[in-house]
């Protein structure tokens, strides 16, 4: 296997639980959300909101998958894995990654602030071209006081298990702006691409970015977000693709 021209395609994608729509009128969306994360060509893929198992649902959709959201949306060749944030009556969903590359290992930390909304963080080391690539798969809490805990453990978790010479990636769906993210997620040398805010949310009329790929240890090359109503009818975000140049030396205090 070998990097495209350098480069690493790194994608995040709130995928809804792969269900759109509310009461009788929902509509199931998971195979074709099958085939827009095999288009994105990505070689990591970040998902949230993935379902592990839900018995209402499986039961409502006569097409429901047997797998789990996350290896069925795994394209041929890729590796998959997910981990649970939320148990719920009928199931539970959380974060899950796919790789073209290996996955050397991966686990779990409960970023729960309160008891109405259960989060975590997804932690998976990569071999990417020889070299280890964190990647941290984030969904935070739709409280601003949350979020700014949140954070915070995110980066007590970064201290603590990811060595400052080996790349990493934080991405994820983390109900805010860039802005304010940077200003915190700054003082652990982590970056995200300087140019405009590309809006993934809502999908229909996208307003504003809540999805973001941030890195230390790699070059920044741009961002994209398909748009389209085939996008905007699969969930109620965007994904966001994020390129990194894999050759390039970029100091991982810097």
């Amino acid at each position: 296997m070998t990097v495209r021209e350098g480069v690493l395609r790194v994608a995040t994608y709130n995928i809804h639980k792969g269900v759109q729509g509310v009461g009788p009128l929902r509509r199931l969306e998971i195979h074709n959300l099958g085939l827009a994360v095999e288009a994105l060509d990505a070689d990591v893929v970040c998902l949230q909101e993935v379902r592990s198992i839900n018995r209402r649902e499986q039961k409502h959709f006569e097409r429901w998958p047997a797998q789990q959201q996350a290896s069925f949306l795994a394209p041929p060749g890729y590796e998959a894995v997910y981990c649970t944030n939320a148990v719920t009556r009928h199931g539970e969903h959380g974060n899950a990654l796919l790789s073209r590359w290996p996955i050397l290992s991966h686990q779990h930390e409960d970023m729960s602030d309160h008891r109405f909304e259960q989060r975590g963080v997804l932690h998976v080391r990569l071999e990417i071209a020889g070299r280890i690539v964190h990647v941290l798969v984030v969904h935070l809490g739709l409280i601003a006081a949350s979020r700014l805990r949140q954070v915070t453990q995110l980066l007590r978790f970064l201290e603590r298990e990811v060595p400052w010479r080996e790349p990493v990636l934080v991405a994820g769906d983390f109900n805010e702006g860039v802005l304010r993210l940077q200003d915190r997620l700054g003082s652990a040398g982590l970056h995200s691409w300087a140019g405009h805010p590309s809006s993934t949310f809502p999908s229909r009329l996208p307003l504003t970015q809540l999805d973001h790929v941030f890195a230390r240890g790699l070059q920044p090359l741009g961002v994209q977000v398909p748009h389209g109503r085939a996008w905007w009818r699969m969930s109620d975000h965007l994904p966001l693709i994020a390129e990194f140049a894999l050759d390039a030396t970029v100091p991982s205090y810097a």
